[in-house]
């Protein structure tokens, strides 16, 4: 039986599209109210910046929906693989190698060390928060600091992650004990859905719980998560790591779009993003559903800190609705949109390419170009937060017991609403890229990978959008 023919599609369709999204976002900006820019955070935002909302709107999805149009152009797949091809930065010889390995076991072990003067603190020091250590060096070093590093130079945590130091000097305590037991096995049918909840679950506890602002909460929601992820890794072993726990997962994603890459033979340099366009397979159900979680939750982290959802939460209140209760409802049903939403896009994929590849494998394809969305908005929501801050982080760690009275605080000027706007689409156009050039991996021709990306492109315009709008929202208080 002859397949049936594949439709030629019309030359003019990229064009159609990209001057179809950029008249949507073009009259959403005329109808739309000013706004006000903020950089949100954890701990929330220092100043709001005033903003224009139309100019978000604008200059939001009109430049992602303009940007798959100019890259329509660019139908040259080994030029696309040549731009992400790795070049190596230095070898790794044997003695390198085994001074990287020194290294390595020292940066743990000082983690492991910094985790315990995070408990440490965090239960004896100042109860003001800006005051102790512990909620300085989680939330502005950690959280802030250490993940904008992650996706904009290079993946760290393998190295100095302190669960996983632990976990080995506790497993070879135990390996010596009972002659060697073979960790435990995790359920196959589980596959990476413990992290996607875990995920969640943890955003939802640092949005409705104190733990960012109460420095004991904060110790004792460290020490509970240490107890179950070192008892997890000890029992099932790096497999933990890899499938269940959330931090390691985010950071691992992360990484794939830092320029600078770890691998066998050493340091090797890309342009950032590279390491998506050249994953080697599509995802897998759930690990593209965690990608979309890590998505969303960094929308929703800023969701709960705007007007907005304050006013929502009183009304809920009003009605005898807990917040707790309607912030979780908001986690869980958010993402259940989030990733229906792409879903839908993946089915769309199929059809507009004229392709027999199945829709979940399209999802788990494009998959990997969502995570420069979600480090965008990330970079946006706390880049303001971790400058404003950082003076007074060196202030408190210089004297970690004694803590100035007066902590210095960095005023962000006026302007700073257009740098986060701006990382925001940086990181959408990322996107574009890595959907353009993994979809000629995928497709043959070059007219039906194009094609493949208009559903997608459509989703990066309302993902850009709700992005925009969410950081172009009021806080609802300076400091929560």
């Amino acid at each position: 039986m002859n397949d049936p023919p594949v439709r030629a599609p019309s030359t003019r369709l990229p064009a159609r599209l990209g001057a179809l999204a950029f008249a949507l976002v073009l009259g959403a900006a005329l109808y739309s109210r000013p706004a006000l820019a903020h950089a949100g955070s954890l701990a929330g935002s220092l100043r709001s910046v005033s903003a224009p909302f139309w100019l978000v709107v604008l200059s939001g999805g009109g430049v992602v929906g303009v940007s798959f149009l100019f890259s329509s152009f660019v139908t040259d797949a080994a030029a696309l693989n040549a731009l992400a091809r790795p070049r190596r930065l230095f070898g790794s010889r044997r003695r390198r190698r085994a001074a990287a390995e020194r290294g390595r076991r020292l940066l743990g072990w000082a983690s492991v060390a910094v985790l315990a003067l995070v408990v440490w603190t965090g239960l004896t020091g100042p109860t003001v928060p800006l005051a102790n250590l512990a909620v300085l060096v989680v939330w502005v070093g950690w959280w802030a600091g250490f993940t904008m590093f992650t996706y904009l130079v290079v993946d760290a945590w393998p190295v100095v992650n302190p669960w996983r130091t632990l976990a080995r000097a506790v497993r070879r305590v135990a390996a010596e004990r009972e002659s060697g037991r073979a960790p435990a096995r995790l359920p196959i049918r589980l596959g990476a859905w413990p992290s996607v909840v875990g995920l969640l679950g943890l955003v939802w506890v640092e949005v409705e719980s104190p733990v960012a602002s109460d420095p004991r909460v904060l110790a004792a929601a460290v020490l509970a998560y240490t107890v179950v992820t070192v008892a997890g890794a000890v029992r099932y072993g790096p497999a933990w790591f890899e499938r269940v726990d959330p931090v390691s997962r985010v950071f691992r994603l992360y990484g794939l779009l830092a320029p600078i890459r770890r691998t066998d033979d050493g340091l090797a340099v890309s342009v950032p993003g590279a390491a998506l366009v050249r994953y080697p397979e599509a995802m897998a159900e759930d690990d593209a559903a965690f990608v979309v979680a890590l998505l969303w939750v960094t929308t929703y982290d800023g969701l709960a800190a705007t007007a907005a959802w304050d006013g929502v939460r009183d009304w809920a209140a009003g009605v005898g609705a807990p917040g707790w209760l309607l912030g979780l409802a908001l986690a869980f049903a958010g993402f259940a949109c989030f990733l229906a939403v792409y879903r839908l896009a993946a089915r769309l994929a199929r059809r507009t390419a004229d392709t027999y590849v199945t829709a979940r494998f399209v999802a788990g394809w494009f998959a990997p170009a969502l995570v420069p969305i979600a480090a965008g908005y990330h970079l946006a929501h706390f880049l303001g937060y971790f400058l404003g801050l950082l003076p007074a982080f060196v202030a408190v760690a210089s004297t970690p017991l004694s803590p100035p009275a007066a902590l210095p605080v960095l005023a962000l000027p006026a302007w700073f609403g257009a740098v986060q706007l701006a990382v925001v689409v940086g990181g959408h156009l990322v996107a574009v890229w890595v959907a353009h050039a993994r979809s000629f991996d995928l497709f043959p021709g070059r007219l039906q990978p194009l094609r493949s990306q208009y559903p997608f492109v459509a989703v990066t315009v309302l993902y850009t959008v709700i992005s925009l709008w969410v950081v172009a929202q009021p806080v609802a208080e300076a400091i929560r």
